[in-house]
């Protein structure tokens, strides 16, 4: 049942943290003529959706609860 709870924590503490934390992401644009490449790398910064987050939070709960009870 111990199992149970430290999944529980991990799943709540991810859920929280992906409200606030974006998750970076670069992207790689570029232009190639002949022999010459002229590239830009983009940096995008994107959250998870609340919904995501929501469920996380919720399954980390639920599995808190169940690993408590013996």
């Amino acid at each position: 049942m111990e199992a149970l709870m430290i999944v529980g924590v991990l799943l709540f503490s991810l859920g929280v943290a992906s409200l606030f934390v974006p998750i970076p992401h670069n992207e790689n644009k570029g232009l190639s003529a002949g022999d010459v490449h002229i590239g830009v790398q983009v940096r995008h910064d994107e959250k998870v959706s609340p919904i995501v987050s929501a469920v996380l939070i919720l399954g980390g709960v639920g599995l808190m609860v169940a690993g408590s009870r013996k």
